[in-house]
């Protein structure tokens, strides 16, 4: 399977919770069964969304996201008061495992993270107590799943057998955002939501982003991912919206059965065919000190030029490239995996497609920097193929979103939620 380049989404599931001494400075927004919300709490999730989306820090855009982060952060507060009145325990080698992929997915080495965090005045324990929040409700949700959280082999064939049936049938990559009604009374609320992330989305944050931060669905650890569906495995409201969307669309506000759906097309192809080629890729990048006048380079330029030269002619082979690369000492390593070759842009497809496993790449000019490409291994996929390992935690997932789901309403239903100015 496709690994995709990660996103650090988990910056948007980052805690909220306040060191005691400016908490108790802080005014009260709302008490959730006894536990209080401050501005201090909304204010450090604000900073969060926005630094994770990509959006300025400037008042108006923090403004904007007050009420989502309001209601995010009740949902967050009864998730944890559950997840401690059952004694659920989130080691703290289970927090530090989590930062560390969070740092691995990104390319970041051991520290990054918390260095990110530090520069935009963010302290990483608040990072911790969300991760231990969100691993233990994951925890609960999968102790209360009991003997459902394991999946019959013979489902899993069953849903092979679905898929064979509908090969050459049309099937659709979605995301979701989904904003829960659990009372006829939050109807206005939940959709005054949903319009307003459509509006984040609109001003340029990522879908994925989004929905890590404010989705209610199970998805929302995914970024919204619901991966590949076919007709029949939606609500038939987003299914009417889903069948009818192009490629990158973003849909208005859906009503559901259950609250308010927001949903993006990723991809559409053909059930059982998908054919792709694989590259298991390492890159190099050469920065300049200042962008590049192709016209009078710099010296700086020149020097990575040709640093970049002597790499590109005399490794071959990845581990010889990367020891290169490393001795160089004014480059940066990127090790993004696995890509597909068909989803990149035309100029990179030419330059990957005529490379033969182990060979390094001519140098490849940028406006701020020198980049280098070496192919570590090709191979074909029909990516479509069923993969009864990806049924079984499909299957999986679709018990845990539904049993979340479920645990969430009753807990707001029985929540003594007081909301302040």
């Amino acid at each position: 399977m496709v690994r995709r380049l990660a996103l650090i989404l988990l910056l948007a599931l980052a805690a909220v919770a306040a060191p005691p001494a400016r908490a108790q400075s802080a005014g009260i927004v709302a008490v959730v069964n006894g536990d209080v919300i401050t501005t201090f709490d909304i204010e450090s999730r604000r900073r969060l969304f926005a630094a994770a989306a990509g959006l300025p820090m400037s008042p108006e855009v923090l403004a904007r996201i007050t009420p989502q982060v309001r209601r995010l952060l009740v949902d967050e507060r009864l998730r944890l008061q559950e997840v401690q009145r059952r004694r659920i325990l989130v080691s703290d080698a289970e927090i530090a495992a989590a930062v560390r992929r969070i740092e691995q997915q990104n390319g970041m080495s051991a520290g990054g993270l918390r260095a990110s965090l530090a520069r935009q005045g963010i302290d990483i324990r608040a990072l911790y107590g969300q991760l231990r929040a969100s691993i233990g409700w994951t925890k609960l949700v999968r102790a209360e799943l009991g003997t459902q959280a394991q999946v019959d082999p013979e489902l899993v064939q069953e849903r092979i057998r679905a898929i064979e049936a509908a090969t050459g049938q049309p099937e659709y990559l979605v995301g979701e955002i989904f904003i829960a009604v659990d009372d006829p009374a939050q109807e206005d609320e939940a959709a005054r939501t949903a319009a307003d992330l459509i509006e984040q989305l609109r001003r340029g944050a990522p879908f994925p982003a989004v929905a890590a931060q404010f989705s209610q669905a199970q998805s929302a650890d995914q970024g919204g991912d619901l991966g590949w569906v076919r007709r029949g495995q939606l609500e038939p409201e987003v299914e009417a919206v889903i069948t009818q969307m192009p490629v990158g669309a973003v849909s208005i506000p859906i009503r559901t059965a259950g609250g308010f759906s927001i949903v993006t097309l990723r991809g559409r192809r053909e059930v059982g065919r998908d054919m792709a080629t694989l590259l298991d890729l390492r890159q190099a990048f050469f920065p300049f000190d200042t962008r590049l006048d192709p016209q009078r380079p710099t010296p700086q330029q020149i020097r990575q030029l040709e640093a970049a030269r002597r790499v590109s002619e005399g490794a071959r082979g990845c581990e010889a490239f990367e020891r290169a690369v490393r001795a160089a000492g004014t480059a940066q390593l990127n090790v993004p995996g696995e890509i597909r070759l068909e989803t990149q842009n035309p100029e990179l497809q030419r330059v990957l497609g005529g490379l033969a496993p182990g060979r390094v790449s001519d140098p490849l000019p940028t406006p701020d920097g020198i980049v280098l490409l070496v192919v570590c291994g090709r191979r074909t996929e029909n990516l479509a193929a069923p993969n009864p390992e990806a049924i079984a935690e499909a299957i999986l997932r679709e018990r845990v979103d539904l049993l979340s789901r479920q645990m969430m309403r009753d807990l707001r239903r029985r929540a003594d939620i007081d909301f302040r100015a």
